[in-house]
């Protein structure tokens, strides 16, 4: 008598990678997932090679990471593969500050934030 297996998260033609603890803001990464929704993966990945964004490298390991999931533990066609979903979230943010003039204190906020690839197998149309 063991326990029931966790029903998946996603659906039986999808994969998804998370990535946390990104150090940017949540609105400079949204630009960079913006960039690849509903792209498919290989274009996504060329267009994140060549991005001139420094969080774009971390998107991109992202992205492997769910097409490696698709193929490995899902057996879905890398070929066949589209960035369905790409969503950003905050995570901590560190608390910094400068000394200013007349004894007042500039915060510096530094925040982190993560990004959530789901992609999805399309079958081909003839």
């Amino acid at each position: 008598m063991g326990k029931d297996k966790n029903p998946r998260r996603v659906a039986d033609n999808e994969a998804m990678a998370k990535l946390r603890m990104l150090r940017t803001s949540p609105q400079k990464l949204n630009l960079v997932a913006a960039m690849i929704r509903g792209k498919k993966v290989d274009r996504a990945l060329t267009d994140l090679t060549f991005s001139k964004k420094r969080i774009a490298i971390d998107v991109k390991k992202c992205l492997q990471s769910a097409i490696a999931n698709a193929e490995n533990n899902h057996g879905l066609d890398v070929d066949e593969l589209v960035v369905a979903e790409a969503w950003v979230g905050k995570n901590l943010v560190m608390k910094r500050g400068r000394p200013r003039a007349r004894g007042r204190f500039g915060r510096i906020m530094k925040p982190f934030s993560e990004i959530t690839i789901k992609v999805r197998q399309i079958e081909e149309q003839a």
